[in-house]
């Protein structure tokens, strides 16, 4: 059933117009497992959002309970129980299994709190989870006398999951927990042998989200030799009803992770050894140690870009929740000098390697990048790799590797590890700085600027050179950064080389084609116009006005100013003769102003 199905099902469900209660029904059908599903997907746990999913199973209860005339009383609140006298129609039990799930979700919107339930809430989760159990055993029971087989199975499967959901959650019971999960696999095992295809999917599906649960259960009873790093793994799996398990495994990390931290009494860096006596700090170093461990492990190798930087962006918390407790401590430590040292130089080597992991994930974004630089847009949502953003990367590197050479040289007395530590840093600024000055030649390349791409190649592969003979003059060779430099170097040569027979060739032609445009120039403009069409000139024609993505081209939709237009005007009259005109005297017919007064004054003046 797809998605619109489901939605005019749902509809049919809450029509109050439905058949009369008096009359005799046949025994119900209900896909528990598709219904659960589909709820689940559309309304949040596709991305863990258990809040949204309460809020959607309250809604439709309401919807159910208004289509039903099934309220509970107005004004003072009246309990009204489902029995089996009652559930006359379907959406009966529809009600029942809106309420297991709405408990269930906020039990898990509990648990997913960012510092983990407290001892408060662990225990409202748990009576959350309780009344859950509750209303799924009765939506179980109900299916088992008012639905057909199929759907009592699925039901029953449902009961067992809540159950040993709750059993999981007390860390009690783990042979009951066992049975209640293994009862549910072998329901769904058995439904998924019948029946459309997706609903063998969705039964595979869910038999493959009570694995990790059945596994671990045995892991607990002790009839299981799964190790750590299998129960990580299992850990890694998606889907709503993992994220318990999830949660579960994350706290007996932590719990290892504490009690590991009492032997975590020093962190060692560069020949020091300095005090580590907040257990705090003590655990989030550890955790970043283990995640070191597992980008350092020969399986690492495999791992897609995306896990590892899902991992460094773990390490990266990690090192930060130290840092941010040492200098808590720093805080409190009063005029204690012998504390502060100790705590000023756990936090400057902490520094100093998080400053480390930093290169490397910048270096893991700098491999990817260049594995897409030379790739073909084959699809739309393929993002091809600019030279541009190559060294902007290598900006960053050269960033860091100066802040971690900065950190280092901080100190008065420094040791031959620091040093040679120093140097090391000196050298990879060195690699960086050629290999950014590379890309920013193909950057100017890919403009046309065949002269400085020129200079900058040249210096590139100047810049190389000096590289490799400082990595070839140490004792321990890093051969991958070698051969690395070896390559750049021939890349540089080439590349030198193609742009000055192009400059030389573009030199060549520019007569020539500097006649074919003088060529082509018109007074009136109308070549221009004939090249550029703008969107409003080619309304009849489907071609798209916008331009390729890849170029920075600025859409042609209007002409913006418009261009000036001619257009009709009044005649302007410019009057030149008027002081060529002798005009006659015509003063003894105009009228006299004033009166007898003043005719008087003007006579004798």
């Amino acid at each position: 059933m797809g998605k619109k199905e489901s939605e005019i099902s749902a509809m049919e469900i809450d029509d109050p117009k439905s058949e009369s209660s008096d009359q005799i029904l046949p025994r119900f059908s209900i896909n528990v497992l598709q219904l659960m599903k589909s709820s689940q997907a559309q309304h949040g746990l596709r991305h863990g959002d258990y809040a949204r999913y309460r809020r959607y199973c309250s809604a439709r209860l309401r919807r159910l309970y208004k289509s039903l005339k099934f309220t509970h009383g107005r004004g003072k609140y009246t309990r009204r129980a489902i029995l089996e006298s009652t559930v006359t129609d379907v959406r009966f039990l529809h009600v029942v299994f809106y309420m297991a799930e709405r408990a269930w979700s906020h039990a898990m919107e509990k648990r997913q709190l960012p510092d983990g339930p407290n001892a408060r809430q662990r225990i409202y989760l748990v009576g959350r989870l309780r009344k859950a159990v509750k209303w799924a055993s009765l939506f179980s029971s109900l299916c088992s006398i008012k639905t057909d087989s199929r759907t009592s199975l699925e039901a029953e499967a449902y009961a067992s999951y809540m159950k040993g959901t709750l059993l999981f959650e007390q860390d009690q019971n783990w042979e009951t927990g066992l049975a209640c999960f293994k009862n549910a696999r072998a329901v769904y095992e058995e439904l998924g042998k019948y029946g459309d295809l997706e609903n063998q999917v969705l039964c595979r599906e869910r038999v493959e989200e009570l694995e990790p649960s059945i596994r671990y259960c045995l892991h607990k009873i002790g009839k299981s030799n799964l190790q750590t790093s299998e129960l990580l793994q299992i850990g890694e799996m998606e889907g709503p009803a993992l994220d318990l398990f999830k949660a579960k495994i994350e706290a007996a990390m932590e719990e290892a992770r504490s009690q590991q931290a009492a032997s975590l009494t020093e962190f060692s860096w560069l020949g020091y050894r300095f005090p580590v006596s907040n257990p705090k700090s003590r655990v989030s170093i550890l955790k970043a140690q283990e995640l070191e461990k597992e980008l350092q492990s020969p399986t690492a190798e495999s791992l897609p870009a995306e896990k590892k930087l899902t991992i460094f962006d773990k390490l990266f918390t990690a090192y930060h929740d130290a840092r941010n407790t040492i200098r808590s401590d720093l805080v409190s430590a009063g005029n204690a000098e012998s504390v502060k040292d100790d705590l000023n130089g756990l936090d400057k080597a902490v520094g100093a390697v998080l400053g480390q992991r930093t290169i490397e994930r910048n270096q893991l974004l700098v491999k990817v990048a260049k594995s897409k630089l030379n790739r073909k847009r084959d699809d739309k949502n393929d993002k091809v790799t600019r030279p541009e953003e190559l060294v902007r990367l290598y900006d960053l590197l050269l960033q860091n590797v100066a802040d971690l050479s900065d950190l280092i040289s901080s100190g008065r007395d420094r040791k031959p590890e620091e040093i040679a530590f120093e140097e090391e840093c000196q050298r990879t600024s060195l690699a960086f700085r050629a290999e950014r000055c590379f890309y920013l030649a193909k950057s100017y390349s890919l403009a046309g600027k065949r002269a400085e791409a020129f200079a900058l190649y040249s210096r590139a592969r100047s810049l190389a050179e000096d590289a490799l003979n400082k990595f070839q003059s140490i004792a321990k060779k890093d051969e991958g950064t070698i051969q690395e430099l070896k390559t750049l170097i021939k890349e540089c040569r080439a590349n030198s080389c193609i742009e000055h027979a192009t400059g030389i060739m573009e030199e060549e032609r520019a007569p020539e084609n500097l006649s074919n445009r003088m060529s082509t120039i018109s007074l009136n403009n109308t070549a221009a116009q004939v090249e550029e069409k703008y969107l409003l000139d080619k309304l009849d024609v489907y071609e798209s006005a916008v331009g390729d993505s890849n170029t920075k081209t600025a859409p042609k939709i209007e002409r913006f100013p418009p261009a000036l237009q001619s257009i009709p005007r009044n005649p302007i009259v410019l009057d030149l003769a008027y002081n060529c005109i002798d005009f006659p005297v015509i003063e003894n017919r105009m009228k006299k102003k004033g009166g007898f007064f003043s005719s008087r004054i003007s006579s004798l003046w």
